[in-house]
């Protein structure tokens, strides 16, 4: 099922699949809400919605992005995790669910993170994969500015399949070499959405004093592959005050629930239930 709905100015869309309670599902970049399917078809018991976040998939980027919030690229307009927690409210709203657990994956943990900050009577838990709660090195930085001057030169496609090639674990490419053209397939961003999902990853804030403010349950789960999180990164959760349940997948990678869906789908619906009783 696909709906759509009106936030601050752009059409966003979203997906649906199976029945019982509502859990909202944030995808990684730059793949849209597709990432979540597998793993949503073996969740019995749960409606799972799936949104595009804005500038992926069907939904729009929108105009009237901010500018000026990346210092290392002035001019590069900027697509906030607070404008996507904006967009997430508008969603819940219209389908008016006062609040929902929510899971998120890499930058859908960020705006997970940030819709904690803006309205936390809304979350009933979250789910974290492969999302860390810190903000960029001077390092990462760097790669996110080379990254928008890539793009702004019309490597966009080159990019994707560095993206593909090295956020998936090299488990799974060995087992299913055929994952790595699945998933660039849904690498759709237009370069200007990739500019700007960029430069918000960048000016995104230190999640970890929110951590330790978040009072619903926690699941977290990390891939030993992953290239871009450390287990004591992801570990920094265990201090949040409402409990935090964490699994190390070591041969998975950053896409982890893609690579092995039901292994954590089973993860979180026993989480779910464990939660609710």
């Amino acid at each position: 099922m696909i709906g759509t709905f009106e936030s601050d100015g752009a059409r966003l869309g979203y997906f649906e699949i199976g029945a019982g309670v509502p859990v909202l599902f944030l995808h990684p970049t730059p793949i849209d809400h597709d990432y979540w399917r597998p793993l949503a078809g073996q969740l019995p018991g749960i409606r799972s919605i799936l949104p595009d976040l804005r500038g992926h998939g069907v939904s729009e980027l929108g105009s009237g992005l901010p500018v000026g919030g990346f210092s290392r690229v002035p001019d590069a307009p900027v697509l906030t995790m607070a404008q996507h927690a904006r967009d997430v409210l508008a969603l819940m709203d219209h389908l008016k669910l006062p609040k929902a657990p929510l899971a998120g994956c890499s930058i859908g943990g960020s705006v997970a993170l940030e819709l904690w900050r803006q309205a936390p009577e809304r979350i009933q838990a979250l789910a974290l994969v492969c999302a860390k709660p810190q903000a960029d090195t001077e390092a990462n930085l760097d790669r996110r500015a080379a990254t928008i001057a890539a793009a702004r030169a019309g490597e966009t496609q080159k990019l994707f399949d560095g993206m593909a090639r090295n956020l998936i674990g090299a488990t799974a490419q060995k087992r299913r070499p055929e994952i790595v053209t699945e998933l660039r397939a849904r690498m759709t961003l237009t370069p200007e959405a990739l500019v700007a999902v960029q430069a918000g990853l960048a000016i995104r804030p230190n999640s970890v004093p929110t951590v330790v403010t978040i009072g619903v349950p926690m699941l977290t789960v990390m891939g030993g592959e992953d290239p871009g999180i450390t287990r004591g990164e992801m570990e920094s959760y265990q201090a949040a005050p409402g409990g935090c349940e964490f699994h190390l997948l070591p041969d998975a990678g950053h896409f982890a629930a893609y690579e092995q869906p039901a292994r954590v789908a089973a993860l979180i619906a026993g989480w779910l239930r464990r939660r609710a009783g």
